[in-house]
């Protein structure tokens, strides 16, 4: 399929560096992104991109989320700056629930544990229909891709 993200690079520089959980979201999110995902540029006018796969490079630029596609040869499919704006809220809540369930494990019975689990699903749920929106018109994504491409906001936004 040429719909897809073949290849991901994630720019963590001046970041706070990751805590062994948050490079372990990390890892887990770029492994399952880049085993199934739909990636599909959006055509510009009567301008078609390039096809697929891409690579993607994502980072955080002049406080602005930047998608960086280039096709499998290098060259560049398209670059999308996004304010980080919208993803503030629910990135903290999403670390404050992350929190709370890693805790919960710790100490709580399974039907208490059961019950933050799902609400970390519900934000997280929440935060890949932002990044949809967001995307809206640039590219085109499934919930599953951006369910991991937010686990990977969410990691340039740490620290």
């Amino acid at each position: 399929m040429t719909n897809r993200i073949s290849h991901i690079d994630i720019d963590q520089t001046g970041l706070a560096a990751p805590t062994p959980a948050i490079e372990q979201e990390r890892q887990v999110a770029v492994f399952d992104l880049l085993e199934d995902n739909t990636f599909t540029i959006a055509s510009r006018g009567d301008v078609t991109p390039p096809e697929g796969p891409y690579h993607l490079g994502l980072s955080i630029r002049e406080k602005r989320l930047v998608f960086d596609i280039k096709t499998e040869g290098g060259d560049g499919a398209g670059e999308f700056h996004m304010s980080l704006g919208p993803f503030r809220q629910v990135v903290k809540d999403y670390f404050a629930i992350c929190e709370s369930y890693f805790d919960a494990v710790k100490k709580l019975p399974p039907s208490q544990i059961e019950a933050i689990d799902m609400a970390r699903r519900g934000i997280h749920n929440e935060g890949a229909k932002v990044l949809q929106e967001r995307l809206g018109g640039k590219a085109d994504i499934d919930i599953d891709t951006a369910r991991r491409l937010f686990t990977l906001i969410c990691v340039l936004h740490w620290g």
